[in-house]
Formats: structure tokens, C-alpha cells, sequence
């Protein structure tokens, strides 16, 4: 079978009861076999480097080279041998307390794992995933996706050269396969991508019992505090709103400004885009939008926006005109206070516009926050331990980063995952391991007289009594 060629229903399901009968018929992989396999993905990351970022490359139009070697090589890299150097020791049983005998969880592979990942950063979401369920000690079937043709080539291809079918298998093609995909019987399954969709693979989930780790995105709010240092704030917020163009699930969606400093953060905005891209036209540093389709939905919020008399502030240094281009670039842009009643306050943006929203009073942020769904991600920009304390205790959202943004997700020691809207469940290190693991609970009984059955004596009559206190 061609790494273009789409999988029926039929060859989806072929590949997985392979999988499947694999588990079932070895012993569960060992420490050292795990390592093994996770030593295979990256020798495929480090001899395939240049491969990935140039298929990345083709399939935006235009990326960053530099921008995907880091987070699509190198972090997902560290992931893997993060999870290699840790294998043994998250394997081991964990030991729990109990006054009847002996007990202990121990922890298994749950067998046969899936993975449905998104468009934006294809190596970091499938081998990220990858290293978790491999540590885990599962077979795994991995869905790449349409959006990324080349590099979804390249995959399917290379990780052909290292894994047999029935220990990773990668699987191509549209939304067709990937429906068919999301509704097998798998042991787990784990899906990054929009909320919309997510509600529909974890109904297919559903119809097999499969449970599910839904990583959505949704708007993450960032807040800079009147005791921020507002100009440092304002270059690790573009930064991060620029990387890949906006279009991270963790990219700060709109930010809260004190109102009397909404200016000098336009003028923050503006000195921080002239000295990380002095051009954007046709900086290499600078990624493209990913297809027309995505393109046209952010210039509908623009126009939406301006016709609503929304200010919008373009950062473009050099005063390009992006009417002909080769690719599907977006100028950086600020909108001034937009309403709520419009799709860019309503959606998630996924592309490199940013709301700025004025506030007198950090109450009504956080009341503000807590209206809408519960996000990915919360940044919160400021030296008031009391505010702060009140930002963490008062908001819920799947992680928090202070002082930065999106850096959290990059901590193996940190568990990665949404809530409510923005998803369910975790991934990332050790909570990755626990997530594609069964923990059994194991218990071996004292050697002692068993009083609690029948006919119960006067002795176990008294015995209850005594302990049914407060």
C-alpha cells in the first residue's frame, strides 16, 4: 500500500486487530523494549530533520525552517528521550497503604492506542502522543492529517522503514478515513484538533466505549497586571502570538490591558513586530497562513471587524503590500475593544490577529473569563502576589503559564490537557504514561480469619458497633 493511498474502513480495521492479535499473543514489551522502540522514533527524528522541515515547508506555503526544526524536531525529540530516560521507573508497581494484607497498583499497557492529530504541528502532536502510548507499552495507529499532504507522505514513508504494522502503524487520507478512524474499538484514543470536531470523534468514541483525551484549544486569555513590566510583557506576547502565524492552540487569543495603558502597549506591539520581523513579505521567519480556506476566515473577521468600526492596528514595519504574494501571509494585526457579538471574539482565531481588551478593575476580567468557555490556556503578566493568588484560585483552565506564554506546555514533568470546552484528559511525561496505561489494583490478602461473613457472631455484632462512630 502507497503512503498516498487512502484506507477503506476494512483496511483500517485489518491494521488494527493485527495490532491487536499482536498484544494479545507477547508478553507485555519490557522496560528495555520499550526503550528500543522509543529509540526508533528518534533516529527518525534526527536522520529525517531536514526531510520534515522541508515537507512542513511545502505543505504552509511557507514556514519557518528554523521555527519547525524547534517544535517539530527538537521538541518533540526531548520528548522522546524524556520518556526513555523514565520508562523503567514509571513501570514499577506503585505501592499503597492497606491493614489487609498487601497492595499495590501495577501498571499495563491498555493495548491498542489511537491517535488523530492536527495540521499545525504534525511532529510535535504525533510523536509527543507517540512517546507517551510507546512508553506505556501499547501498539499504536496513528491518523495523520489531509491539511499536510507532504509531510503526511513523509511520515507514512519513514516510519514504514523502522515499524513493523503491528507495532506503529501511520494511517493517510481525508476526513473520510479519519471518521472511520475515530469510530474503531480502540483501547484509547487521543485527538488534538478544533472543539467542533472534537464533539464528533468523541461521539463516534462513544458507540465502543473507547475513552477518549481530547486536546481542543479554544481562546486563551492572557492579563497583564498594572504591576507588570509591561514592555517585557508585550515581547513574549507577540512572540508567542507570532510563532507559526497564531495558528497554536496556546496562542494567546486576546489580551486584557489596563485601560490607561491600552497606547503604550500599541507602541510595545509595534517596536516588538519591527525587531523580531523588519519585513514580513517575504521574511523566512515569518510563516504563511495554511490554505485559502483558512486565510479567507481571517480576513472575514477583519472585514466583520471594520465594519463594525473595530480599530484595527496593522503591525507591518515596512509598510508592505501583501495584495500579491505567492503564499498566504497575514499582516500581524491589534483590534481595538471588538465586541462580543463578532466571530473574532467568538471563535478561536488560530491565525496572527489579537484583541486587546481595556479593563478598569481586575474583577471584572476574571468575571469576564469565567462567562466563556474554559480555555487551553491562561497567561497572566504581573509581581502582585495577591492578584495573582486571585487569577489562579478564581479561573479554571486547562494550564497556566505566568510571566510567559505557552512555555508550560513544553515541561515533561507537567501534565498537558484541556477542560471543559478545551478538552479532557492529559498527556505529556509520567501523566502521559498514566494516560495510555491501565492501573490495575493488585492486593494480596493476609493470612487472617475472615469474620465478616456468616453466621455472624455476637463477636462481629460487637466488633461493627464499635467501629460505626464518628
Amino acid at each position: 500500500m502507497s503512503a498516498n493511498e487512502n484506507l477503506s474502513a476494512a483496511n483500517v480495521r485489518v491494521i488494527l486487530e493485527k495490532q491487536r492479535a499482536a498484544c494479545l499473543a507477547n508478553e507485555p514489551w519490557t522496560a528495555e523494549q520499550r526503550c528500543e522502540l522509543i529509540d526508533r522514533a528518534i533516529g527518525l527524528l534526527v536522520d529525517y530533520q531536514e526531510q520534515i522541515v522541508a515537507a512542513l515547508a511545502a505543505d504552509f506555503g511557507h514556514r519557518s525552517h528554523d521555527f519547525s526544526r524547534l517544535f517539530d524536531v527538537l521538541s518533540p525529540l526531548a520528548a522522546m528521550k524524556s520518556a526513555k530516560a523514565n520508562v523503567a521507573e514509571w513501570m514499577r508497581d506503585e505501592q499503597r497503604h492497606t491493614d489487609r494484607g498487601e497492595g499495590w497498583v501495577q501498571y499495563q499497557p491498555l493495548g491498542v492506542v489511537g491517535i488523530l492529530t492536527a495540521w499545525n504541528f504534525p511532529g510535535n502532536l504525533i510523536f509527543n502522543g507517540l512517546a507517551g502510548a510507546l512508553a506505556a507499552g501499547n501498539r499504536v495507529m496513528i491518523k495523520v492529517s489531509e491539511f499536510t499532504p507532504q509531510t503526511a507522505a513523509l511520515i507514512a514513508r519513514i516510519f514504514r522503514t523502522v515499524y513493523a504494522e503491528d507495532e506503529v502503524a501511520i494511517i493517510t487520507g481525508g476526513s473520510d478515513v479519519g471518521q472511520v478512524f475515530c469510530s474503531q474499538p480502540f483501547d484509547h484514543l487521543l485527538f488534538t484538533g478544533a472543539t467542533s470536531i472534537g464533539k464528533h470523534v468523541m461521539r463516534a468514541a462513544a458507540e465502543n466505549l473507547v475513552p477518549v483525551t481530547l486536546e481542543l484549544g479554544g481562546k486563551s486569555p492572557t492579563i497583564i497586571s498594572r504591576s507588570a513590566d509591561l514592555e517585557a510583557a508585550v515581547i513574549k506576547i507577540i512572540t508567542g502570538k507570532l510563532h507559526n502565524a497564531g495558528q497554536i492552540c496556546l496562542a494567546p487569543d486576546y489580551v486584557f490591558v489596563p485601560e490607561e495603558r491600552l497606547a503604550e502597549f500599541v507602541a510595545a506591539a509595534k517596536a516588538t513586530v519591527a525587531k523580531l520581523f523588519p519585513t514580513l513579505k517575504d521574511n523566512p521567519d515569518y510563516t504563511s497562513v495554511i490554505n485559502a480556506r483558512h486565510y479567507e476566515r481571517l480576513q472575514g473577521y477583519l472585514a466583520e471587524a471594520r465594519a463594525a468600526g473595530v480599530e484595527l492596528i496593522e503591525l507591518n514595519p515596512a509598510g508592505e503590500d501583501f495584495a500579491a504574494q505567492a503564499h498566504h501571509k497575514i499582516v500581524p494585526t491589534l483590534l481595538d475593544n471588538p465586541g462580543d457579538s463578532l466571530k473574532v471574539m467568538q471563535d478561536e482565531i488560530f491565525g496572527p490577529l489579537l484583541p486587546i481588551k481595556s479593563y478598569s478593575d481586575i474583577q471584572e476580567v476574571v468575571a469576564y473569563i469565567n462567562s466563556h468557555p474554559r480555555p487551553l490556556g491562561l497567561y497572566y503578566f504581573g509581581n502582585n502576589a495577591d492578584e495573582e493568588a486571585f487569577v489562579l484560585k478564581r479561573t479554571t483552565s486547562g494550564g497556566v503559564c505566568l510571566n510567559d506564554v505557552l512555555r508550560h506546555a513544553g515541561i515533561e514533568t507537567l501534565p498537558f490537557g484541556g477542560v471543559g470546552a478545551s478538552g479532557m484528559g492529559a498527556y505529556h511525561g509520567f501523566d502521559g504514561f498514566r494516560t495510555f496505561s491501565h492501573a490495575k489494583a493488585v492486593m494480596r490478602a493476609a493470612d487472617a480469619p475472615d469474620l465478616m461473613r456468616p453466621p455472624y457472631s455476637d463477636q462481629v455484632r460487637q466488633l461493627v458497633g464499635s467501629l460505626i462512630k464518628r
